[in-house]
C-alpha cells in the first residue's frame, strides 16, 4: 500500500461546497493520507482572496486606517465555511490572536499565513485527521533562505507520528519561530517536500484544471490535453508561461523520483497529467508535448569581426547586466554576433547605461535593439527523436508571413524557442499548434 500526498488549491477550497468535494475525493482512496491546502481563493469572477484580504489589512493597519470591516469580512469567510461543513470548532479564539498580532505589527509573511493556517485548521477537524503547523516543520534560516534539509528532516520525523494529517502550505519558520512565506504558489512547493518526506507513490496536485494543454485555450480553441510530461519538459513550458503548477515545486519530488498527477477537484473523474521523471511511450511517440510564450522582450545583438576570437568576450557581456541586476532570458551566439534577449520592464529604464557599458567594455562593431519582442517555445522529448521537426515549424511559419526575428534551439534538441513581433504571438502559436496537431499530421504519422 502506497502514500498519496494531495494538495488543493485556493479554487479547491474556497468555500465549504469546494471542502466537500475534496472531502468526498480523499474519503474516496484511503492512500490519500497527508493533505495540504491554500488559502480559500475566489468563490467567483469579482471575490477576494483571503490572501488578499489579509495584506490589505495589514497594509492599512500600517497606515494607522482602521481594519475592523475588512477583518470582520475574513472572519465571517471562515465562520460561514464553519458552518456550512456543521463543524463546531472555536474559530473566535484564532481570530482574536490574529487580530492581537496585527494590531502589534507583526509581518506581512505572518499576516499573509494565516489563511492557510485557519482553513488548513477547519479541514483537519472536518476530515478528522491531525492537524500539523507548518512553521514547525518547514525551516527557514535567520535571513530567510529555505533550508532544504534540516526541513526534510523536521517533516519526516514529525509526519511518522501521523497516519492521516492536513498540513497548511505557503510557509515554514525561522529559528526564532516567525513566519516566513514561500512566493505566491508556494503551496505546491509545501505539497511537494512532504511527498518527498514521507516517500510517497505519488503528489496529487488538485486545481480548477483537468491538467496541462499542449497551447493555452485562450489562443488555440480546443487544445488537446497532456496526458504525461516529464520533469524537463515541464519546466521549459512553465519557464515561457504555463502556469498550473509553481515550478519550483518540481524539484524536491524530481530528486526522489515522484511522480505529480495534476486534477481537477470539479472532475475528480478526469486522468488529468502525470509528471513523471523519464518519458513515457506516448511521450515518445508524438512529435511535441506544449506550446507556451511570453510578449515584451527586448533583444540586444551586438556585432563585432572575430568576436568568436576573443577570450572572454561573453563573460563581460554577461557582467554588465548582472552589475545592473538584469536577467537574461538567452543568448543566442554566431560567429560575430551575439545577442541578448531580456524582459522590457527589466530593462527599460536602465538601457541607456546598459548601452553605455557595452560600448566601454566591449568596443563592438555596432549594436542593435529590437522592441516588442515575443518568445514562443516548442517543446517535446519526441523532437530530438524526429529529423524534419524545425523545418515543419519554419515553413509553417513562413507560409502565414509571419517574420522569425530569433531562433534559439536547446543542445538536447527538446525545445526550440523562436521570437517574432508581439503584433503576431497569437497567430503564430496557431500556426505552430495546426502544423503539429492539425494539419500537419504526416510528419507524426510518417516517423512514428
Amino acid at each position: 500500500m502506497g502514500i498519496k500526498v494531495v494538495k488543493f488549491g485556493g479554487s479547491s477550497v474556497a468555500d465549504g461546497i469546494q471542502i466537500t468535494k475534496i472531502g468526498d475525493i480523499i474519503k474516496a482512496d484511503p492512500e490519500r493520507r497527508y493533505v495540504i491546502v491554500s488559502a480559500p481563493g475566489k468563490r467567483f469572477d469579482g471575490d477576494n482572496k483571503i490572501t488578499d484580504l489579509l495584506y490589505s489589512c495589514r497594509e492599512q493597519m500600517s497606515q494607522n486606517l482602521p481594519i475592523d470591516q475588512l477583518f470582520q469580512v475574513v472572519c465571517d469567510r471562515f465562520t460561514a465555511i464553519k458552518l456550512n461543513l456543521g463543524l463546531k470548532i472555536d474559530l473566535q479564539k484564532e481570530f482574536d490572536i490574529i487580530l492581537d498580532h496585527l494590531q502589534s505589527g507583526v509581518s506581512a509573511d505572518y499576516v499573509a499565513s494565516r489563511g492557510e493556517y485557519l482553513n488548513a485548521k477547519i479541514i483537519a477537524e472536518y476530515l478528522g485527521f491531525d492537524f500539523v503547523d507548518s512553521a514547525e516543520v518547514i525551516k527557514f534560516s535567520e535571513h530567510g533562505k529555505f533550508q532544504n534539509k534540516e526541513t526534510n528532516a523536521a517533516l519526516s520525523a514529525e509526519l511518522a507520528k501521523h497516519k492521516y494529517a492536513v498540513i497548511p502550505g505557503f510557509f515554514g519558520s525561522r529559528p526564532d519561530g516567525k513566519v516566513k512565506t514561500f512566493s505566491r504558489g508556494g503551496s505546491d512547493v509545501t505539497g511537494s517536500l512532504v511527498a518527498r518526506a514521507v516517500s510517497a507513490s505519488v503528489y496529487e496536485n488538485w486545481t480548477d484544471v483537468s491538467g496541462f494543454l499542449q497551447a493555452d485555450p485562450r489562443i488555440v480553441e480546443n487544445a488537446k490535453p497532456i496526458h504525461t510530461i516529464t520533469y524537463k519538459e515541464l519546466r521549459e513550458l512553465s519557464y515561457m508561461g504555463a502556469s498550473v503548477l509553481h515550478e519550483s515545486a518540481v524539484f524536491p519530488v524530481k530528486g526522489a523520483k515522484i511522480p505529480i498527477n495534476i486534477r481537477n477537484t470539479n472532475c475528480p473523474e478526469d486522468p488529468g497529467t502525470m509528471i513523471t521523471d523519464q518519458p513515457s511511450e506516448e511521450s515518445k511517440n508524438r512529435v511535441i508535448t506544449g506550446i507556451a510564450g511570453h510578449k515584451n522582450f527586448k533583444v540586444i545583438t551586438i556585432y563585432k569581426d572575430l568576436l568568436n576570437d576573443e577570450i572572454g568576450f561573453l563573460r563581460r557581456l554577461s557582467a554588465i547586466l548582472e552589475d545592473l541586476k538584469i536577467e537574461i532570458e538567452h543568448m543566442p551566439t554566431g560567429i560575430d554576433t551575439v545577442s541578448v534577449v531580456v524582459a522590457s520592464n527589466n530593462i527599460d529604464d536602465k538601457l541607456d547605461d546598459v548601452l553605455d557599458e557595452i560600448e566601454r567594455r566591449l568596443q563592438p562593431d555596432s549594436v542593435d535593439v529590437f522592441d516588442d519582442i515575443a518568445l514562443i517555445a516548442t517543446v517535446g522529448i519526441g523532437m530530438s527523436f524526429r529529423p524534419g521537426v524545425s523545418a515543419k515549424l519554419f515553413t509553417a511559419l513562413a507560409e502565414e508571413h509571419i517574420n522569425i526575428r530569433m531562433i534559439d534551439q536547446g543542445s538536447s534538441e527538446m525545445n526550440i524557442i523562436i521570437g517574432v513581433n508581439n503584433k503576431d504571438f497569437e497567430h503564430a502559436i496557431k500556426v505552430i499548434y495546426d502544423a503539429f496537431e492539425g494539419k500537419g499530421k504526416e510528419l507524426k504519422a510518417h516517423f512514428s
